[in-house]
């Protein structure tokens, strides 16, 4: 019983985890002594320039464990090979939630992202979702980009400001989101995104890039929305379209 209790009191912990890289990126973590940091990953093939001496500075001053591995471990941790630069950073995001969670929610205003795969459009999701009347955003694991140096760039400093609930597939949330009014955003729909009366609990479901919300998803919303649009322009990009529900009254 008391393992059990550990393992899972353990999975939770490593559930906040969220591993990012770059020298750049792991400076700017560490200088910011909001952000609680688990561990320090190092590749033991860096030369002791002036980043590195910078990263081991800071890290010393803030008393963060350091770990030292081989490249291709180091590779392993990061996930990114090219373009982690001999550094990882496990961060502790408080904000980075089960999205089992939700259940527990008597009213919330959500955005949920159904394979959104430019790290760009999920940054700057983020960064509108925080600055607007958006309760948290739902992320699955699956077929979605990842946090990442661009999202963090990309988001100007409001990651870990607004809840990000994550999953593994974003239609086992929707099916356990009872009494909650489910929309999609889509160009096949009539009803206007401003004619809607929202109730308590509501999510708005923005899709992929290019085709959309995603048929298994779209079967589980309650109602298709429509933004309008003037002089015969078709579309707009999936982070305009989650600033425009951000700031809806």
């Amino acid at each position: 019983m008391q393992d059990s209790q550990e393992y899972k009191k353990k999975k939770a912990f490593f559930e906040k985890i969220i591993t990012l890289y770059g020298r750049n990126v792991v400076v700017e973590m560490l200088q910011d002594n909001s952000i609680e940091i688990h561990k320090l990953h190092m590749a033991s093939s860096n030369k002791p320039d002036g980043a590195i001496k910078k990263i081991l500075r800071l890290a010393k001053e803030r008393n963060i464990e350091i770990t030292h591995h081989d490249k291709n471990t180091l590779s392993r941790i990061s996930k990114n090979a090219k373009q982690d630069q001999g550094v990882a950073i496990d961060i502790i995001s408080k904000s980075y939630l089960n999205a089992a969670k939700l259940k527990e929610f008597n009213s919330f205003r959500l955005i949920a992202l159904d394979g959104i795969h430019n790290p760009q459009n999920l940054g700057m999701i983020i960064r509108s979702c925080a600055a607007g009347n958006i309760d948290g955003i739902i992320l699955p694991k699956k077929n979605s980009a990842k946090i990442s140096p661009l999202v963090v760039k990309a988001s100007a400093g409001t990651l870990f400001k607004l809840p990000i609930y994550f999953c593994d597939k974003l239609e086992d949330v929707l099916k356990d989101l009872h009494e909650t009014d489910i929309y999609a955003l889509s160009l096949e729909a009539d009803e206007s995104l401003y004619n809607v009366k929202e109730g308590k609990k509501s999510l708005y479901v923005l899709g992929n890039e290019s085709e959309g919300v995603s048929e298994e998803v779209a079967a589980l919303c309650n109602k298709k929305l429509i933004i309008p649009m003037q002089r015969d322009v078709e579309s707009l990009n999936v982070a305009i379209t989650a600033a425009l529900i951000a700031f809806k009254c």
